[in-house]
């Protein structure tokens, strides 16, 4: 892999860049703040800006490193952000990254997810070379399951009661896409 850090990402309708001190309100009233948004996720729902606030500032420090990746969700017609995806997990030995997301409720359902997660995917294959990328859900928030299938991601499966959220223990569904197969799709 080479990594290249939480570089600015451009699609049609999206900016994708780095988190901002000054993002903390819309990241509360976007989405942090929403416990439909934060339903299937495993950090609570932000009672107060203040939170949002100090997850940004623990977040700041670690863009110095080229192998950190969270990017805020830009929508270009609003200029601010409207939710987040991230690397939040990684493999350097088999070249893998587990993909995380959320965006506001006011934009389920627009395809904003799908382009952020389609940008992300050929930002990894194509300028991070990775080998792997997956994400998973929780199997009652299927919604997340199509984003991933939709771009290109294959479910492997579903391990039962193997992961927490704000819900609990839950079983979660594994959906990811290989280099090879990427590649081929070109």
């Amino acid at each position: 892999m080479t990594h290249k850090g939480t570089i600015k990402l451009e699609t049609e309708r999206l900016i994708l860049r780095r988190f901002a001190p000054d993002d903390a309100e819309a990241m509360f009233r976007n989405w942090a703040s929403d416990p439909e948004v934060t339903k299937y996720l495993m950090w609570p729902t932000h009672s107060d800006v203040s939170v949002s606030k100090e997850v940004i500032d623990s977040w700041l420090p670690l863009y110095e490193s080229l192998n950190n990746y969270s990017w805020a969700i830009v929508l270009k017609e609003l200029g601010e952000p409207i939710g987040s995806i991230a690397a939040v997990r990684q493999a350097d030995e088999i070249k893998m990254v587990h993909i995380g997301y959320c965006i506001g409720q006011k934009w389920w359902n627009c395809g904003y997810t799908s382009e952020t997660l389609a940008e992300l995917v050929r930002f990894f294959f194509e300028d991070v070379r990775v080998n792997r990328i997956e994400s998973c859900h929780d199997h009652r928030n299927p919604h997340s399951g199509k984003v991933m299938a939709k771009c290109g991601l294959k479910y492997e499966g579903t391990m039962r009661q193997n992961d927490t959220n704000n819900q609990g223990i839950c079983d979660s569904s594994w959906y990811a896409m290989l280099a090879e197969d990427y590649f081929k799709s070109k």
